[in-house]
């Protein structure tokens, strides 16, 4: 099995790269990082698979070159890498802890050094947990804590970072983790997560005005999309389809870039929103200069009866990823035309998230891992067709460059592109490794 894409088949300005977060590979123990609400939600029993948590990871805190040079080897032009607030301001406020700069500041200069473009997320789901016990994102001043926390990162790095995103993933910041209940911190309330999903949108504008201020450019913000379609061509199916279509994409993208929430969300929502919300709608709406895309599912909606936003997600007939998701490209070429349409406009798209688990096995030194290439080969051709019909996409990200910390799902769910093995943190290249490298290749 062998990808059937390559660089060739994409524009010559056409820019590949890879995506992880610090506190699935990092080893949150290291480095005089604080506490972050991860920490506690992993230490309390029921909430992770085996009760694991990132104090180790994949120790790409001491291991990172290593990592960068696989990077290079694998010819990817971008690393999409996030940097830990609590590794930088342990307190989350206050004073910075000089390590933690000092970690990031190497960790630039050797992709540099290696001809490979820092593409910086500022915050991927691990809030210190000092502001988490003041109610973190539904706290009234987490957007002003943020965008201290943005400008004392970038003040140190900045000067060398290629592309800024603020958040990744709204929706699983906000919703997952304040109504569902299933990532830090583990709220089911829906007025914290109502709260959360405004207060994470004004954290980004106001973290895009302060790195604006400082003279940065290149800034935008990541959005993870499902594809959603109804169970069956009724009224009510429609309606539940429709209402997790809006508070799963059209919430965060018409905020982002038209300041407005849709109605299906308000509907829900605006009882539990901040008291003066519209107010802060002309801050989220901050000029970007490229929009980020994670895309990995679509999801078939079922109407049940209960309160908002009453649904049941039912299987699809397509094969399954390792984490139970229906592998659909199309939706994919679908969100990189509709946002380009409906949102962005002629800004510059990326996927910057796109890739699956598999139940990969290390055997005689090698993961021959054909379902993610095959994966991998059917969303490139999915951003082909996008950019065949118009779409300004500019770069594919796969997810991840290493298998890691699966959040909730502790280290039992492997997307690497390199197999980790967890007790001796040896990195084996896999199959799709290797085949994205020769598919990338300049020569």
């Amino acid at each position: 099995m062998t990808l059937s894409h390559s660089r060739k088949d994409f524009p010559e300005d056409f820019l590949f790269g890879v995506s992880t977060s610090a506190y699935q590979i990092e080893g949150h123990q290291f480095g005089g990082a604080g506490s972050t609400h991860w920490d506690t939600f992993a230490a309390t029993p029921g909430n992770v698979v085996n009760a694991e948590d990132g104090a180790v990871a994949c120790d790409h805190y001491h291991r990172w070159p290593e990592d960068l040079d696989l990077i290079r080897d694998g010819n990817f032009d971008v690393y999409r890498f996030s940097a830990s607030w609590a590794r930088v301001l342990p307190e989350g406020r206050g004073t910075p802890n000089a390590d933690g700069l000092d970690y990031y500041d190497r960790l630039v200069d050797g992709m540099l050094e290696r001809g490979i473009k820092p593409a910086l997320t500022l915050y991927h789901w691990e809030l210190p947990s000092a502001l988490s016990d003041r109610g973190g994102w539904t706290h009234p001043d987490v957007a002003k804590w943020f965008a201290d926390y943005a400008t004392v990162l970038m003040d140190r790095i900045g000067d060398r970072i290629w592309s800024t995103a603020t958040i990744n993933e709204f929706w699983c910041v906000s919703w997952l983790s304040h109504f569902l209940g299933i990532h830090a911190p583990g709220l089911r309330d829906i007025r914290a997560g109502a709260r959360a999903i405004h207060n994470v949108l004004k954290a980004h504008g106001m973290g895009i005005e302060a790195m604006r201020a400082a003279g940065h450019d290149n800034l935008g913000a990541v959005f993870n999309l499902e594809y959603t379609m109804p169970s069956e061509n009724t009224d009510e199916a429609k309606r539940a389809a429709a209402t997790y279509d809006a508070i799963f994409n059209r919430t965060f993208l018409g905020a982002a870039f038209h300041g407005t929430y849709p109605g299906e969300m308000l509907a829900g929502l605006e009882p539990h929103l901040p008291v003066g919300w519209q107010d802060d709608m002309a801050t989220i709406r901050q000029p970007l200069d490229w929009c980020g895309i994670n895309y990995y599912t679509r999801k078939i909606i079922k109407p049940v009866p209960g309160p908002f936003p009453a649904h049941e997600e039912i299987p699809g007939p397509l094969p399954k990823t390792d984490m139970g998701w229906e592998i659909f490209p199309d939706g994919l070429t679908h969100f990189l035309t509709h946002v380009a349409k409906s949102y962005s406009g002629d800004l510059p798209l990326y996927v910057t998230e796109n890739g699956m688990a598999a139940p990969d096995v290390l055997d005689k030194g090698a993961v021959q891992d054909d379902a993610r290439i095959t994966y991998l080969d059917a969303h490139l051709g999915a951003v082909r067709e996008a950019i065949a019909q118009g779409a300004p996409v500019k770069g594919y990200f796969a997810w991840s460059l290493l298998d890691n910390y699966e959040w909730a799902l502790g280290y039992g769910k492997r997307f690497g592109l390199v197999h980790v093995d967890f007790d001796s943190l040896d990195r084996t290249p896999k199959a799709s490794y290797q085949d994205m490298a020769r598919a990338l290749s300049r020569t």
